[in-house]
């Protein structure tokens, strides 16, 4: 049974419906197939679908779709797991770099990431992408920042600046 955010981070349970209110309707997001399977204080997991709305030309998984999947789950763990308050400030991607190690033989991935450290502004997180025998598809290293609340570029249905950048 997945814990409340609102016991392991600075989220009320409003603050975590509305995460998961806009996760669910981010396109991106759908397009991908992307859902949160765990999410607590120690580790974050997403899956993503392998599937053809994610290849490249020659018939792979895109490195941009693992790259949004492990930037997905990063940004998550490192909201729980530092000083952000939604409605407060927000978090934003500071540094991703990703070695791709493979391709997944399963029609499943799943990013696991952890912060390793969160200090007043920087977050850092590790991230690992596997396929569903456990085979490392990805590591990566994750880095963001708790900056001031910032106004949407383009407002949408889907923009709320109390939210974080997920």
């Amino acid at each position: 049974m997945r814990r409340r955010l609102a016991d392991v981070s600075n989220f009320s349970e409003d603050d975590e419906a509305a995460l998961e209110r806009s996760f669910d309707n981010m396109p991106l997001h759908k397009l991908l197939g992307l859902k949160v399977t765990a999410m607590d204080a120690d580790r974050v997991v997403v899956e993503m679908p392998v599937r053809e709305e994610a290849f490249n030309s020659s018939g792979n998984l895109h490195g941009g779709a693992l790259a949004t999947l492990v930037d997905v789950a990063s940004g998550i763990a490192a909201a729980l797991g530092s000083s952000f308050v939604p409605g407060e400030n927000t978090i934003v991607t500071a540094d991703l770099h990703l070695r791709y190690l493979g391709r997944p033989k399963t029609d499943t991935v799943r990013a696991e990431a952890r912060v390793l450290r969160a200090g007043r502004s920087l977050v850092v997180v590790e991230c690992r992408v596997l396929d569903g025998e456990d085979r490392v598809i990805v590591a990566a290293d994750f880095s963001s920042m708790v900056v001031p609340l910032r106004a949407p570029l383009r407002l949408t249905e889907f923009s709320d600046p109390r939210n974080p950048d997920l």
